[in-house]
């Protein structure tokens, strides 16, 4: 089962369980952040998009500390599948599940568009349905969504491969017009060093029909579908 957790401010959080359930098919349960323990059964968790506690402070910076956190972090600490999307990456870096951090986009403006991100390796839990290199078209909106890592940092994801996700133009090409945001390295989206935990920016479950503009997100949550599933068997 997937448990989609609630905060205060999150508005993807039926979205996400509506794309998993209704076009993915798999059992989706909304889980509100004042429980203590995540729902038994659990095989993986989704924090969802929006706006925690309204971004006060700093986006994330108060979700971290509700109860279900913890929770969250005992799953991940024990293998478990976490996947943070938008708010939920906030949430993730936030909370120290993932390196970096999440802060103002470069023009300091509100984005809301697609954008075309490339696949660095289809070797995680979350990638597996995509070919390396493949470019996916996905829709983004953030105020804070520049990823930020010092040069220690940035050069340890690297050598550890843990970029999955590059903004790229719609040739694929690394360069400065195709990142909405400033992000250092165009990154787009991140994995734990322990591969089973990743967050990104971009929404894939707002491309999961073609009346949305697209089915690319069905690429990222059916792999971690085929990744729970194979687990499970």
């Amino acid at each position: 089962m997937f448990a989609v957790v609630q905060f205060p401010g999150s508005n993807d959080d039926r979205d996400m369980q509506f794309a998993l359930k209704s076009v993915l098919g798999a059992p989706a349960s909304l889980v509100w952040h004042k429980a203590a323990q995540l729902p038994r059964g659990t095989r993986a968790v989704l924090l969802p998009g929006g706006f925690s506690y309204g971004d006060y402070l700093r986006c994330g910076a108060m979700a971290r500390f509700s109860p279900i956190m913890a929770a969250v972090r005992r799953f991940a600490e024990a293998g478990g599948f976490v996947l943070g999307t938008c708010n939920g990456f906030q949430i993730l870096c936030e909370a120290g599940l993932l390196p970096g951090a999440l802060v103002r986009n470069r023009d300091l403006h509100f984005v809301c568009d697609f954008v075309h991100v490339r696949v660095e390796r289809n070797d995680t839990a979350f990638t597996t349905r995509a070919r390396t290199g493949q470019r996916l078209r996905l829709p983004i909106k953030h105020g804070e969504g520049c990823y930020f890592a010092c040069p220690e940092l940035l050069a340890q994801l690297e050598a550890k491969r843990q970029i999955v996700l590059r903004y790229v133009t719609p040739e694929g090409s690394v360069a400065p017009a195709a990142n909405p945001n400033g992000s250092v390295g165009n990154i787009a989206g991140i994995v734990s060093e322990a591969g089973n935990v990743f967050g990104l920016m971009p929404h894939p479950e707002h491309a999961v029909e073609p009346a949305l503009g697209g089915t690319d997100g069905s690429i990222l949550l059916g792999s971690l579908l085929d990744r729970v599933k194979r687990e499970a068997a």
